[in-house]
This record gives C-alpha cells, structure tokens and sequence, in this order.
C-alpha cells in the first residue's frame, strides 16, 4: 500500500488525473476499476473518478508495486540555458522579457531550450523548484507570444497563481502594450481598427474583412503613433481582443504593414537589418475587476521593458515621454 498526500498546488485536480501522474505504469482501465473497488480510496473512503482534491488529502492505494515504479526522472530543463531577462520577481509569479527569436513552448523542431525550460532552470537552481517535491506541478507559462515577437511573458510559481492569472487573462483583465514600427504614416494618429478575422489552419494564416463571414471573429486593434521618421512610424497598440496573428494582419490590411513582417508583407526589410517582425509586447499592468486571492497586491502595478531595441535603434528617445 502507498500513501500519497495532496500539497497546495495538487489542490482541485481530479483523482484520475493525480493518480495518472503519480502512478504513470498503471493502466488507465485498471486505475478505473481500483477507484470503483476502493483499492485506490481518498481519506480511508470510496471516491469517484471525478472527486476533486483539497490540500492535506490521504490517498491511499492498494497497489502492485510494479505500478508504483516511477522512471529514473530526467530533467530536460536543465539542459536549457538558466539565464533570464526579469522585469519582475516575488513568490508567485515571475515576468520575464522574452527576447525575439525564443520559442516560448517546445515543438517539434525544438525541444529544450525554450523560455518554459529556461524558466523552470532558474527557478530550480535557485531552490524554489524541485519536482521530486511534486505530486503533479512545475512552473508554468500563462500567456504565450510568437517566437518573432518579443515582450513580457509571465510565469506562475505555484498553481494557485496559474489558476488566478489564467482567469484574469480570460476574462481581460490586464493591460497588455505593444510597441511596433510600420510602414508608411497612418492618416489618422489615433484610431480603432474594427474588422473580422479568419483563421486557416492549413497555412498558418489568417484572413480579414469588413463583413462577418461564417468562421470569422471580430477584431478590434487600437493604436496611437509615437514618432514617424523616414517612412516609418512607431506605434503604440492596444489588443481590445486577442486573435492569432491579429497585429500583423490588421496593419497589412490597412496598408501599413510590420517592419520586418515577412508572412502578410511583401516588404523586403533585411536590407534594413530587420529579418524579424518590430513588435514588443513592453507594457503589461494588472488591471483587476474581481478580487485576485493571493494576487490582490498586484493590482494596479505596471512593468514595462525598458530598452526595446528596434525603437531605439530608429527613433529618438524622446518617444518614451509619451508611452502609455
């Protein structure tokens, strides 16, 4: 027989998915039945394949030991680099300035050294992650940006802080800026872009118009200019909803495409030195509507990246006077 005892951030996750993780031989047909047959029993009593769990639960299971065999554990993470851009730091979460050019998430093509395998470094060698100290979690990412795109990432500490970061961003309520170089000097210096938008998933792309269409969402992308200089303007922008590639499609669509854009812009810009998009996500405030838990103190509080290098490079400093 083992015990296992539910810690904080194993708090809430269904019984079949803590015994998966916690007993990864077993079977998931023979886990079914040991539930059912209270061989598998939370707090010495029956519980269903759903039952949620509370921190300080008693699982006991009655097991082969065969299924209670766990893989010599292999930390991928610390193949990664440990080194970070941090805006900022405490207990609970970590905002990390993810330099351009960084996958945020493993994919087929690159598998460790991503800023999620970076993240979970750092924080292991500093001593707040061990995942032998976990029944389930580690460090997570609770938003994403593109591989091309740079800016501020946040990162949960525990799961609590993942749970509530992840509910604010659903329901939108942070402040997130971007900074970005387009082509061209737009008429207006302030304005709404409203349109739809559609994704095609076989390209990668997506495609906008001024009517709705059957799949399409609408968008809804708010700009200001900063400075225009030789052709070029930077902008700052506000994402009123958040679609797949939404920047980079509205501006193309308007005749004002990303610096550096290469998928919705026939612009050949690396003879500018730019052979990436100039988009940054510099700018994120906590902007809470509904009470955060164990992030109330955060509301209100804005962190902004510093240097954003294309911005720099082309323009005068004298655009940071009017951000935000």
């Amino acid at each position: 027989m083992k015990e296992f005892i539910v810690t904080k951030n194993d708090s809430s996750l269904r019984l079949d998915k803590f015994i998966t993780k916690n007993c990864p031989s077993l079977p998931t047909s023979l886990m079914f039945k040991y539930i059912r047959t209270k061989r598998i029993k939370v707090n010495g009593k029956r519980a269903e394949i759903s039952t949620r769990l509370n921190e300080g639960d008693v699982i006991s299971a009655y097991i082969n030991d065969e299924f209670l065999v766990k893989p010599e554990p292999k930390y991928s993470f610390l193949s990664a680099p440990s080194e970070l851009d941090i805006v900022y730091e405490d207990e609970n979460i970590i905002l990390v300035d993810k330099k351009q050019g960084l996958l945020v998430h493993p994919d087929k093509n690159e598998y460790v050294n991503t800023l999620i395998d970076r993240i979970q470094h750092y924080l292991y060698k500093k001593g707040e992650y061990n995942p032998q100290d976990e029944n389930s979690f580690a460090p997570a990412l609770a938003n994403r940006i593109d591989r091309n795109t740079g800016g501020i990432v946040i990162a949960a500490k525990n799961a609590e802080a993942l749970r509530i970061i992840c509910d604010k961003i659903k329901y939108r309520e942070l402040d997130k800026r971007y900074l970005a170089i387009i082509h061209g000097v737009p008429k207006k210096k302030e304005a709404l872009l409203e349109g739809f938008l559609e994704k095609n998933e076989d390209k990668n792309m997506v495609f906008l118009s001024k009517t709705q269409k059957e799949n399409s969402k609408s968008i809804k992308t708010k700009y200001r200019v900063l400075e225009s200089k030789n052709n070029l303007s930077l902008v700052e922008i506000e994402l009123l909803t958040g679609r797949t590639h939404q920047i980079r499609a509205h501006f193309a669509a308007i005749g004002h495409p990303l610096l550096g854009e290469g998928k919705y812009s026939k612009s050949n810009d690396k003879k500018l030195g730019f052979d990436k998009q100039a988009l940054y996500s510099y700018s994120l405030k906590f902007d809470f509507k509904t009470d955060a838990g164990i992030l109330n103190y955060l509301n209100g509080k804005r962190f902004t990246v510093e240097k954003v290098w294309f911005a720099d490079k082309l323009f005068s400093n004298d655009y940071k006077k009017l951000l935000m």
